[in-house]
């Protein structure tokens, strides 16, 4: 069954959760977080997963480094050639099938780590999907975000669309929101999808010093000046983090948790940091959500179809206020 993306209807609270504890016993918290979600069969399952994942996403790094952008397109609205499972959102709604999604990778990537997520955007019926690359040197998440913002303009002047979408996965969700909620980019993107973004920033960070690195870190600069309150942002979001993410540590600071934001938060069970891309259940959850352009995203539209065997329905657990949800990785 689906995994339905849908809004949070309360706001939530900024900040980390009330009693989280800080420093080196939440560094210690976070890797027991982490060996304990290990240390069940879908986490041993997700990290053979993430291993495999990691291997073949080395052999196509290469290649994610010809050209800085790449863009899948479908040209015209003929719909006879496609194939049902196509077909079936173009007919629904055909603004919801051509808004264009733009898909930024994380730190030290490309855009290689988006080649399942991508083809899996295509098959569902999404008819432009571009694919960018940013500076592996990039030193300043500001800086990057205003280059993303430019971006952004060049593909709503070259398509016609207002608004489009973005999915940032790790570092590139952050410099997406740092650009919707701080540079005015909410009048450009619908909906920011995020996957395994530090949004309360990573104690990995620590492990290495330079100007990146001290803004991923919890409290920092950056960190406070997101957390500022935001006028009217007009962008949904889509967050997804997962209790098996050794990048973001202590893993639940990939949730994003601002009152002034719309944000849905969707937390998986063993699904590693790089996997988060590649897991048919993200793809389709993301999928839907796009499959419906109101802002609220509270309708399903049943105009995308489902690929491949899935599990059932995940459980809700409540986390603050808003609605989360906890899905088991599909196998």
């Amino acid at each position: 069954m689906a995994l339905a993306a849908r809004a949070a209807t309360t706001p939530q609270q900024a900040g980390t959760p009330t009693g989280a504890a800080k420093g080196p016993r939440a560094f210690l918290a976070a890797v027991g977080e982490v060996a304990g979600a290990l240390l069940t069969p879908t986490g041993l399952a997700g990290a053979a997963v993430e291993a495999s994942w990691m291997g073949l996403h080395l052999g196509l790094y290469p290649l994610g480094l010809l050209g800085a952008r790449a863009s899948d397109r479908r040209q015209g609205y003929r719909l006879g050639h496609l194939p049902p499972s196509q077909r079936g959102l173009a007919i629904q709604n055909v603004e919801a099938a051509e808004t264009p999604i733009l898909l930024v990778h994380g730190m030290v990537d490309n855009r290689s780590i988006f080649t399942v997520l991508r083809r899996g955007l295509v098959r569902r019926g999404f008819g432009r999907i571009e694919t960018i690359n940013y500076s592996i040197f990039t030193g300043d998440v500001r800086a990057a975000a205003a280059d993303l913002g430019a971006e952004v303009e060049r593909i709503v002047e070259a398509t016609g669309y207002e608004r489009i979408h973005v999915i940032g996965h790790s570092m590139g969700g952050l410099i997406a929101r740092y650009y919707v909620t701080r540079l005015g980019g909410d009048a450009h993107v619908h909906t920011l999808v995020t996957l395994g973004t530090p949004h309360q920033g990573s104690y990995l960070a620590y492990t290495w010093n330079n100007g990146l690195t001290r803004q991923l870190r919890p409290g920092s600069a950056l960190m406070k000046e997101l957390a500022a309150p935001v006028a009217e942002c007009q962008t949904r979001f889509l967050v997804y983090s997962s209790d098996l993410d050794q990048v973001v540590v202590p893993q639940h600071n990939a949730a994003l948790h601002h009152p002034d934001l719309n944000v849905h938060n969707v937390v998986l069970h063993g699904v590693g940091h790089m996997s988060l891309p590649i897991t048919s259940s993200v793809v389709h959850g993301i999928s839907t959500a796009l499959a419906h352009l109101d802002t609220s995203g509270a309708t399903v539209t049943p105009g995308v179809s489902s690929l491949g065997t899935r599990r059932a329905a995940p459980v809700r657990k409540p986390r603050t206020a808003g609605t989360t949800r906890r899905a088991a990785q599909p196998r």
